[in-house]
Order: C-alpha cells, then structure tokens, then sequence
C-alpha cells in the first residue's frame, strides 16, 4: 500500500468556494458497499435509504475563532496563528505563520494581547502561551479558520458550523454534518431515524497531508474525543434491535470505533472519553460503524483512506470519478456521500 494509491485529479472549478443554500439542498451520492450500487439523490432525500430503528451519530464540536492575526515583538513584523488545542489556561498548541519564531520569541494580537514560544514541536507546530487567557476575546480577535483551499470570504461564519454544534474546541468543522438542517432532523426523527452526539474537537490532522511514501510511516496526531453514558446505551440499543450505526463524519468513526475497542461482551460500544491516535487504513475490522454519511475528500489523506477502508479503494476512487464527471461539488462545502 503507497501513498500514492490514493491520489486522483481534480479539476480545480469543483473545489467548493461556498456552501449551498439551503444546507440540505446538496448533492447525495449513494453508495451500496455489497452491490456496488450508485444512486444520485439530494442530501434532503436521505430519510429514503434510511430505516426506522437506524441512528446516526453526530459530532457536537464547535469551531472556534481560531485563526489569529498577529505582530512579532518588537519588530512588527505580521504573523498567523492557528489554535489547535487549549492545553492549560493561557496555553494553546497552534501552528505559526512566519519566520523566526522560536522558543522565547514574542507577540501581539490585534486586542494588544502579548504571548510567547514556549517550545518548537516540529514544522509550524508550537506551543504558546499568552499573558492571559483567551477565552472572552477569541471572538473579538480571532476569525473562523477555512482550509486554505476556500478563497472566497464566508458571509455567515455559522455556515461553517453544524446546526448541532455546542462545545467549543476544534480548528476545523466536521463537515459531513454541514448538510442537516433543523427541520431535517426533525422530519429524520418523526419517521424513527434516533440521533446520538459524540464528540470530538478537530485538530491538526485536518491540515496535515500524508507526505510519508507509506501511509502506515504517517504518525496520525492525538485528538479529543467523548461517547457518553447516554449516547452509548442508545447505541447499543439500536444494534441488539437490529438497527444500523450511521456515522455523520470520519470524526464521529474515530470515536465509535474507539469506544468499541472497550466495549462489555454483548455491547458494540463502551462509553468512553480521552485521546485517540485510531488510524484507520484499508484491512481495518469496523466493530461498530455500519454506514457513513460523508464528503468527498482530499486525495492522499487520512480521510480519503479511511472512506477506502469502509467501502475498498478501487471502488471509492471510481465513485471519486463518476462524481466528478456528474458535476459534483468537492471538500468542505461539497456535496455529500452516504456509504451502505
């Protein structure tokens, strides 16, 4: 298995710039895993290939204001921050835009916030700490982080947001669930769709490419998740029933099979909270996950891997193709898969 092996062309014009309007109003490829069965739907038709007792399982992170202009001290010189994750009161892991920032080296935000390098973890990645902690002023100072690949401004910064998203801490949006709308949801439950939240703060996996030859060489990076007590007894309820998991989201993969490596003989999953460093390649075992609704993914990533160790790589790459070829809409604020 090469890095290589996942890679495929992409003509720039379907790269997503803005999300459709209204959410659901997005494009739905269907794929049938066994039957190798395609189908062309929309994202407000998916209740058609869903059954009553099935549940899908969402993540509720929220995306912070992680993106920080910033000045170097004393020189002035401009810099970018991106916040990764809070690792104390005043202390973030980020990425640093800009030359020279080592350990000891100053800044400012545009509020007149100073903070420091406190150590150099290898690329852009740093840990800092600021004079004081940034929870009131992120929104004042910080701005929503789109991938580097959306060029155009977003007028509505909730529209990088899931309508379910609560707990703040992620750098990136988990965009499979960019597509539900409320009353969606609403129509899903009124026809027995349950709906279970997980949760799992987005990091730098996001922005870090698999450069490595090899993907098992590639040290995927440890992220924060949590399956509750609730969530997990409504999921194992729908397996003993008979219902299918859903997945909303490679990240809400991460955390259910993660909390199925604990689970009680009997349960599929374990309720469970902490880091994890699952990565997921073709010739993983799913334990827990039976479909997955997601987008369409960067060539050579951990995510475009993880959707071919679901459903094979020869045949994610041809519906990577066919979608292509039918017009669709890639990325972020693309349209969406639903994999069987």
């Amino acid at each position: 298995m090469k890095t290589s092996d996942f890679d495929y062309q992409l003509p720039p014009e379907q790269i997503a710039q803005a999300p459709v309007e209204p959410r659901d109003a997005s494009r739905l490829m269907v794929l049938e895993r066994n039957s190798h069965k395609r189908i062309h739907s929309q994202f407000n038709q998916i209740g058609k290939f869903l059954r009553p007792g099935d549940i899908l399982v969402v993540n509720r992170s929220r995306v912070i204001p992680a993106r920080l202009p910033a000045r170097k001290v004393p020189s002035g010189g401009k810099l970018e921050i991106l916040l990764l994750e809070k690792i104390g009161p005043a202390s973030w892991k980020g990425l640093v835009g800009g030359k020279g920032m080592g350990v000891g080296k100053r800044f400012t935000l545009e509020n007149g916030v100073e903070g420091e390098v406190l150590e150099e973890l290898g690329g852009a990645q740093r840990i800092l700490r600021f004079d004081q902690a940034l929870d009131r002023s992120l929104d004042q100072v910080g701005q929503v982080p789109l991938p580097p690949y959306i060029h155009r401004p977003l007028e509505d910064p909730e529209r990088y947001q899931t309508v379910y998203a609560k707990e703040e801490g992620s750098a990136a949006a988990p965009t499979a669930g960019l597509h539900f709308t409320q009353p969606l949801i609403d129509a899903l439950k009124g026809n027995g769709i349950g709906f279970a939240e997980v949760l799992l703060h987005v990091g730098l996996d996001t922005f870090a490419p698999v450069t490595e030859g090899q993907p098992e060489e590639h040290l995927i990076h440890r992220e924060w998740c949590q399956l509750g007590a609730g969530a997990a007894d409504r999921i194992n309820a729908c397996k003993r029933a008979g219902g299918r998991v859903i997945a909303v989201g490679t990240t809400s993969v991460r955390v259910l099979e993660s909390a199925a490596r604990y689970a009680l003989p009997g349960d599929g999953v374990a309720a469970f909270e902490g880091a994890t460093d699952l990565f997921i390649l073709p010739g993983y075992r799913f334990r827990i996950v039976d479909a997955l609704v997601t987008n369409f993914h960067l060539p050579r990533s951990t995510l475009v891997m993880l959707v071919s160790a679901f459903a094979g790589r020869e045949q994610i790459l041809d519906c990577y193709q066919e979608a292509i070829e039918e017009g669709y809409r890639f990325y972020s604020f693309g349209d969406a898969m639903l994999i069987l």
